[in-house]
């Protein structure tokens, strides 16, 4: 049985969500058709090296065939004239997750509105199956093209912004509608297990985000004070927190390389104009030149405030770089405090500081760490692998049977 995946995020390709391009590639390797879709259109900020250009070149874009109005209008009729009992059922579908109020009403109609093109598309390219990424508002269009489709959806479930609001995105009919939901950790499965019922708990099933270990094969080098930031540039990330702990740290040439771009940019670099450290904004980078940056620099630091399982943690520990991140949400099961790197609570700048002098100072124990991490993210966390469990998923519901809650990855 050949299955063809409709796979759907709000963004493809993104330069902050390249694990995604990761599992495709791999998913293909394992012998699934893929097909990407995307509500929006990237811009071309994000489109930062060959690989996103070549997929951007591919993708399906939802908004932009909802906005031709004659291919808009024969849709919702053929619809309509095709199954109209599929077509009323869905709109009564996107009106009843309404979570209130005239402005969420009207997003709902929008994603019903598009939910129409989606389906009208995955049934043409003969989608057996839709996939989709961040269980918010692509996920809505997916559940509702689903209704309209007659095709099964399934999503990946990441946090954390999704279990601040599961109410407002309708966590639970998702979840009840959807053939099984692909968790990203145990922390995440948790959260999705609290807000939906005990019946649909067997298809809440756990699938890592995951790295190419080989890219990020380390060299050997001499340790130094040289630390590196990869994320958003947003409040979430912490990094205020991480220059506070700056002020303290006496270290003779730290630096500070930040890669990556957001709403905070501007006040950031006002922030590190003020320290004393020499403190690098370098934008957006592709995947080839975070791994050649890997290789040059001593200590992964992620101070954030809430996260799911940061893929950027993965590619550092699979570079042998020591990680220092917060004890939040999924991040333990990659990080082993003392092994592979250093938690501490978030929003503790002292902490921070400590822990940064710990690692920097202590060049055996970094490199330690380094191999430690390494070791953990080829065990659990390499794209190839965990890309043949979401297979399995994939294949096993095709036939009706439901896998255990950590897929074999079978070749």
């Amino acid at each position: 049985m050949t299955l063809r995946i409709a796979y759907l995020t709000g963004e493809y390709p993104r330069a902050t969500d390249t694990f995604i391009q990761r599992e495709v590639a791999a998913l293909r390797d394992h012998g699934l058709e893929v097909e990407t879709c995307s509500i929006r259109r990237t811009g071309t900020e994000h489109h930062v090296g060959e690989e996103q250009r070549i997929e951007a070149a591919n993708t399906f874009h939802v908004l932009e065939a909802t906005k031709r109005p004659l291919h808009l209008t024969s849709t919702h009729l053929q619809r309509l004239a095709r199954n109209p009992i599929r077509y009323f059922k869905a709109l009564k579908l996107a009106l009843k997750t309404s979570p209130g109020g005239i402005k969420p009403t009207l997003y709902q109609l929008i994603y019903f509105v598009e939910a129409a093109v989606l389906a009208r598309h995955v049934q043409t390219i003969g989608a057996t199956h839709l996939h989709n990424h961040i269980a918010k508002s692509s996920c809505t269009v997916a559940m509702l093209a689903s209704e309209l489709s007659g095709i099964p959806y399934s999503f990946t479930l990441h946090g954390p912004d999704i279990f601040f609001e599961p109410i407002r995105w309708r966590l639970d009919e998702k979840i009840k509608r959807a053939a099984f939901v692909s968790c990203i950790s145990e922390f995440c499965r948790s959260q999705a297990m609290a807000f939906s019922d005990a019946e649909y708990w067997q298809k809440l099933h756990i699938i890592h985000c995951g790295v190419d270990p080989d890219r990020y094969t380390p060299e050997p080098r001499q340790r130094g004070t040289q630390m590196l930031f990869v994320g958003r540039l947003a409040a979430v990330k912490g990094l205020p927190v991480l220059f506070d702990a700056m002020k303290g740290m006496d270290l003779s040439d730290l630096s500070l390389a930040i890669v990556g771009d957001g709403p905070d940019r501007v006040a950031l670099e006002k922030l590190a104009a003020t320290l004393p450290h020499d403190i690098d904004f370098m934008g957006y980078r592709s995947q080839s030149e975070v791994a050649a940056l890997l290789k040059e620099t001593d200590l992964l630091v992620l101070p954030s405030f809430a996260e799911g399982v940061p893929v950027v943690l993965m590619e550092a520990m699979a570079a042998e770089v020591p990680v220092l991140t917060t004890r939040i949400a999924g991040i333990p099961e990659l990080v082993e405090h003392g092994i592979s790197g250093l938690l501490v609570p978030p929003g503790d700048a002292k902490a921070l500081a400590d822990a940064t002098t710990q690692i920097l100072q202590d060049p055996d124990k970094a490199s330690e760490m380094g191999r430690a991490g390494r070791a953990m993210v080829q065990a659990e966390f390499t794209s190839h692998t965990e890309a043949a469990r979401l297979a399995h998923l994939f294949t096993a519901y095709a036939q009706g049977e439901t896998p255990a809650k950590r897929p074999e990855a079978q070749p």
